[in-house]
């Protein structure tokens, strides 16, 4: 992957020569390579950018990081490298879910773990007023539950509709009304 990386480089550093890059292709194609590593788990192609200095909080047009991507899809070394790389765990998409959220989403427990390892609070809502905690009580992810309240999570705060973790947790789940 490293080859490839320096290929790419080297191709665009020949065309600056034969003709001007657009800058904004260039940059598309990065992240696209970037986004697509950490989906995939590619460690080796994600040290690639970290040796390079590329910003480890870049986001898609979704909001979604390196680390968000990598978390949903159950990349836990690539978690680990991005997490060590310094990479914002606490970062939001345009949704305002966190990794963790994705991770407790998608059953990732032990990435959801090391994602509870990180400075972030336990209480970080989404936009629509969501915690993690009651993503993990609205999937059964009962060992999830009790690390938030370990770590210091209110599995009694309420999203806009009086859900909470503790009730979904327990299979009541408010919906908004018919109309």
């Amino acid at each position: 992957m490293r080859l490839f990386i320096a290929l790419l480089t080297l191709t665009c550093s020949l065309a600056i020569h034969a003709q001007s890059p657009d800058p904004v292709a260039v940059k598309v194609q990065l992240e696209h390579y970037y986004f697509d590593a950490a989906r995939r788990g590619d460690v080796e192609m994600l040290d690639t950018f970290i040796e390079a200095g590329y910003s480890l909080d870049t986001q898609d047009e979704k909001g979604y990081t390196a680390l968000i991507l990598a978390a949903y899809h159950g990349q836990g070394p690539a978690v680990e490298r991005l997490l060590a790389a310094g990479a914002n765990a606490c970062a939001q998409d345009k949704r305002g879910n966190t990794a963790l959220m994705g991770a407790i989403f998608k059953g990732e427990v032990q990435i959801a773990r090391r994602l509870l390892a990180t400075d972030c609070s336990p209480d970080q809502r989404n936009g629509a007023g969501q915690t993690a905690a009651m993503y993990a009580g609205l999937f059964k992810r009962v060992e999830l539950l009790d690390a938030l309240a370990a770590k210091g999570a209110d599995l009694n705060a309420e999203d806009p509709l009086g859900n909470s973790a503790t009730r979904l947790a327990s299979g009541q789940i408010r919906t908004s009304p018919s109309r």
